[in-house]
């Protein structure tokens, strides 16, 4: 479109920069929801858990395999701003929640498709925006009625929940005994607070290591650092280890100021040396009287200094990153020490095991068997790179739902059970409403149906007779009916195991509309151009206007 344009009257006026483009009204609408359509279409098939794997192969080559929403939208490199907007759904889902972001997605695109059509009719955008809100509001406090609450004490429901989210993925088979230990990693991470539970998912570090089969993964009470020992004559294993967190370099530190020193015997160098040496040799004696027989340092350690602490017995470890440092002290219960003359008994953590493990060709160092870790370190193992980056993917999701269960105990059903069950409920409360705001909210029921209809053709069912079969039981008040999408019928999804939490289902329903609703407001869409740069002068530089 020209920059030149027309008032009502014919004035031509100049408004916008040479070379932008505007698209208005029913055509930027349009637009817009066929670009969030069309990236719903592509993460539909990756629904469920016989939803297909997407390859995704970036500028330099790399390639991801994967099934989860964000990351797919996060690697593909999305130009059009409404489908931008979609990428960001699944973002903020999965800070948020960590699952559910391809639900998030498919309804969202699926709401746009079905405001197409009323907009059609001539029904205003806005007016459908605010019906889909209030369905929105009306759909979670429904969602109440079906949720079940679960026990801080009951691991065996945790673990369905951890389950069911890693049954849509690549570790589908291995679910169960990674769900174990998933559990086990955030109950011993959860603390109390303000009469409920906190979980910081933060505190639970993934490592992960080409080799082994995906059932080799294992949870470590403790800590596993991606370094060695320092010095091959320091003992590789320390049991009933002491441990000393020092967050300075074990050297001599350079002044600040430069010095000259003149020198003129050859005894003073060796005085000035023995000096040095004494001043390391006093650093080793301060942390050997403490009793600490593990020295684990954020900075550098001198040969010297490492001489003598072989000597002394004690294992040592550099250059660990700040964060480890952070968990290392939550695991062990140490205190981070700025300074060794500062370093007293009391900063001293525990572990039963400290030792230096080979794994593939490196060597680690596993800080192993803390009593009462606050912080714990999840071992991934698997056959190639690509497998063991999603599994650490499906483990971030089960670490995610799990902590969402314990910070909001209510769990409901799986499936799209919920999702039909609120549809049944929304179609009968539209029956209250006058007006056009009625056609929302059965467009938004309609919209929420999309998730049973794409698990039912992920797994190779009719989605028309799935959706009608279902409808009729939900109906008839079977609440829990949902899609079984491994054994391809409509059943009861409460007696198959398949639970989520409440948490994600409020936040995709919420994500989803917000997103609908922002895209369906817009109706100009004024695209910027780059300027492009005057032409070159002959004879002039390159660069010079």
């Amino acid at each position: 479109m020209s920059s030149i344009q027309t008032t009502s009257e014919g004035i031509p006026v100049i408004v916008l920069k040479e070379g932008s483009k505007q698209s208005r009204g029913k055509d930027a609408q349009k637009n817009n929801i066929n670009a969030a359509k069309l990236i719903a279409e592509i993460i539909a098939s990756s629904l469920g858990p016989r939803g297909m794997d997407k390859m995704l192969v970036d500028s330099i080559g790399d390639i991801t395999i994967t099934n989860d929403g964000a990351t797919i939208l996060k690697e593909i490199d999305v130009q059009h701003p409404a489908a931008k907007m979609m990428v960001e759904v699944a973002k903020a889902t999965d800070s948020e929640v960590g699952d559910g972001t391809t639900s998030a997605v498919v309804i969202a695109g699926a709401l746009l498709e079905k405001a197409e059509g009323l907009i059609d009719n001539d029904i205003h955008p806005v007016i459908i925006a605010d019906g889909y809100k209030k369905a929105a509001k009306k759909a979670i406090s429904f969602l109440g009625e079906i949720a079940k609450k679960v026990d801080i004490s009951d691991k065996q429901t945790f673990e369905k929940v951890a389950r069911t989210s890693m049954l849509t993925k690549l570790v589908a088979v291995e679910a169960a005994d990674l769900a174990k230990i998933v559990v086990d990693a955030v109950i011993s991470i959860m603390e109390e607070k303000d009469g409920g539970y906190r979980a910081n998912i933060s505190n639970v570090k993934v490592e992960k290591k080409t080799g082994g089969s995906i059932s080799d993964s294992q949870l470590i009470n403790g800590i596993v650092l991606d370094k060695e020992i320092v010095n091959n004559n320091m003992p590789k294993k320390i049991q009933d280890a002491k441990i000393a967190l020092v967050s300075a370099p074990l050297e001599i530190e350079k002044t600040e100021f430069e010095a000259k020193i003149n020198i003129s015997t050859p005894n003073q160098i060796k005085s000035f040396m023995e000096e040095e040496n004494q001043i390391l040799k006093e650093m080793v004696e301060k942390i050997k009287n403490t009793g600490a027989n593990v020295v684990l340092c954020q900075k550098g350690i001198d040969d010297i200094v490492q001489h003598y602490l072989a000597k002394a017995g004690i294992l040592a470890v550099r250059r660990i990153k700040e964060s480890d440092m952070a968990k290392l002290a939550k695991a062990t219960g140490a205190r981070i020490v700025g300074n060794v003359n500062d370093l007293t008994e009391k900063d001293l953590g525990a572990a039963q095991n400290v030792e230096e493990k080979q794994i593939e060709d490196d060597n680690w160092t596993y800080v192993e068997g803390c009593k009462n870790p606050k912080a714990v370190t999840f071992l991934v193992r698997g056959g190639s790179q690509r497998v063991v980056d999603e599994v650490e993917r499906a483990i971030h999701d089960a670490l995610m739902v799990v902590k969402d269960v314990i910070e909001r105990p209510y769990f409901v059903p799986g499936g799209g059970s919920p999702e039909a069950y609120l549809a049944t409920k929304l179609r009968v409360w539209a029956q209250s409403l006058s007006g056009r705001e009625q056609l929302a909210v059965e467009k938004f029921a309609e919209a929420l149906e999309s998730i049973p209809i794409s698990l039912a053709r992920n797994s190779g069912m009719n989605p028309i007779d799935a959706i009608t079969q279902l409808r009729a039981k939900q109906s008839a008040g079977e609440k829990y009916t949902g899609v079984d999408a491994v054994n391809g019928i409509i059943g009861d999804i409460e007696k198959i195991d398949v639970l989520e939490p409440i948490k994600v289902k409020e936040q995709v329903i919420k994500s989803a509309t917000e997103t609908a609703n922002m895209i369906l407001r817009i109706d100009n869409v004024v695209a910027v151009s780059r300027a492009s740069p005057p032409p070159q002068m002959p004879g002039q530089p390159p660069g010079m206007y």
